[in-house]
């Protein structure tokens, strides 16, 4: 069995409460904090059967490596998810769902990362899929930022970005990379059909290679005074421009 893992802040537990209670370990709450929100999380808890484990704000901020836990982390075990991209892929197409996929190229900080799931899970994503060299894994500030979406969106980190886009290429999921000098922009293109959104670091972008491989690039129409937008605030525009046309 896979060793415990620790969340924490209302959203990435509550979340946890809501759909695997009984892979939670033991709940950790901060006696002092009285408040509605606290209330309402500790009678979930209850109904959930959780172990609940009153414990100080130092105690849990060094459990969660975070002061920004809220009072609130749990010890819980993994979420069995699709072992693998292609199990994933496999199951997609046995239920004749039409993949929409997330590929991040060069997202290393945490809170990006957290923030790109939540925007997947929002969307109905199927999945998101980094380099393991050039990617930030799943880890506490992570699931903190994606407000549970970390348990619920498969995140595959994947040895060669390049050569696995190739064979999403070979499944027919038309692979769309973002770039600022684009000709074509997100709102002319068909995101109807199978599509993996390859997005790349704020900043320098996709690395080249990327890019090469793409079956295509579009651009996020720009109208003020800045150049860019945060990788996650992207992630999320595509992504929702791609629930639109499905919908």
């Amino acid at each position: 069995m896979s060793s415990p893992k620790v969340l924490f802040g209302f959203h990435a537990v509550g979340v946890r409460l809501k759909t695997a209670p009984a892979s939670i370990i033991e709940i950790y709450i901060d006696p002092t904090r009285r408040d509605a929100r606290m209330r309402q999380f500790v009678e979930r808890a209850k109904e959930a059967g959780a172990r609940l484990i009153e414990a100080d704000a130092l105690r849990i901020a060094k459990l969660a490596g975070s002061h920004g836990h809220q009072g609130v982390a749990a010890r819980v075990q993994p979420v069995a998810q699709a072992r693998s991209l292609d199990d994933l892929l496999d199951q997609l197409e046995q239920g004749g769902e039409v993949p929409l996929l997330l590929v991040l190229d060069g997202v290393t900080d945490p809170h990006n990362l957290g923030a790109c799931l939540r925007a997947a899970d929002g969307a109905g994503a199927h999945a998101v899929i980094a380099p393991k060299d050039h990617a930030c894994g799943i880890n506490a500030t992570v699931a903190k930022v994606a407000s549970g979406a970390a348990e619920t969106v498969p995140y595959f980190m994947v040895t060669n970005l390049a050569r696995t886009l190739n064979e999403l290429k070979e499944r027919h999921i038309w692979v769309i990379g973002t770039s600022d000098d684009a000709l074509k922009t997100l709102y002319q293109a068909d995101l109807k059909g199978p599509v993996a959104l390859v997005l790349g670091a704020e900043g320098p972008g996709m690395r080249q290679l990327t890019r090469k491989t793409c079956d295509e690039l579009i651009a996020i129409p720009m109208r003020g005074a800045v150049e860019s937008l945060n990788v996650s605030v992207a992630s999320a525009v595509c992504l929702y421009e791609a629930l639109r046309q499905r919908l």
